[in-house]
């Protein structure tokens, strides 16, 4: 199997963009950019540690959950989770992060790019409260650089047409923890209750 090992190569595959696509990136966010987060309930927030080792962490709550703050800067509350914080201590190694926001229904996404820090602010928590809970702390982003990103994707993957989707599949973590040797195998399906129940009052 041949291995890509060079930008030349690479673009003998890829080929080159249209001379004008890159004129849709940005450094800052525009009024369509601004609009388009108000209206996303989700986003991707991608990080890496010091040595490069990435993960890609789901953030979502009702749209408008990110706050604007002007257009090179973005707030983001951080909810209950898991507690493994592997994005957040990301950030503290390496601020550079990068982020896709979705809209249901609009098969093009934003993505931004920009350095990120971790805050700590009585106000913000306040601010960027949700169900009666302040945020556990804010995340703000400087941003580089944003574009919007074409449909294609979307298109190819008929992610927004619901009688495409595959059944629902059923993730227990009792199996997953279980297998690892961390739950006894009698104590799964407790366990996968005890999450669900955290899902309908711990948000």
């Amino acid at each position: 199997m041949a291995k890509v090992g060079s930008v030349e190569a690479l673009r003998k595959i890829i080929g080159s963009p249209n001379e004008q696509v890159p004129l849709k990136i940005h450094r800052e966010l525009n009024a369509r950019a601004i609009e388009f987060i108000g209206k996303s309930p989700m986003l991707m927030l991608a990080t890496s540690d010091a040595a490069g080792r990435p993960t890609v962490s789901p953030k979502g709550d009702l749209p408008g959950f990110v706050q604007v703050e002007d257009n090179r800067t973005l707030l983001i509350p951080e909810r209950k989770g898991n507690k493994l914080i592997f994005s957040l201590t990301h950030i503290l190694e390496n601020p550079h992060v990068g982020l896709i926001f979705l809209v249901p229904g609009t098969s093009e996404t934003l993505r931004v790019q920009g350095t990120a820090e971790l805050l700590d602010d009585a106000d913000w928590r306040v601010t960027l409260a949700a169900r009666g809970s302040p945020a556990l702390l804010t995340m703000r982003v400087t941003v580089t650089e944003c574009y919007f990103h074409c449909a294609k994707a979307f298109l190819r993957s008929d992610l927004w047409k619901p009688e495409t989707w595959p059944e629902k599949m059923a993730i227990s973590f009792g199996e997953e923890i279980a297998e690892s040797g961390g739950l006894q195998r009698e104590a799964i399906t407790e366990f996968d209750i005890a999450v669900g129940e955290r899902y309908k009052t711990d948000l």
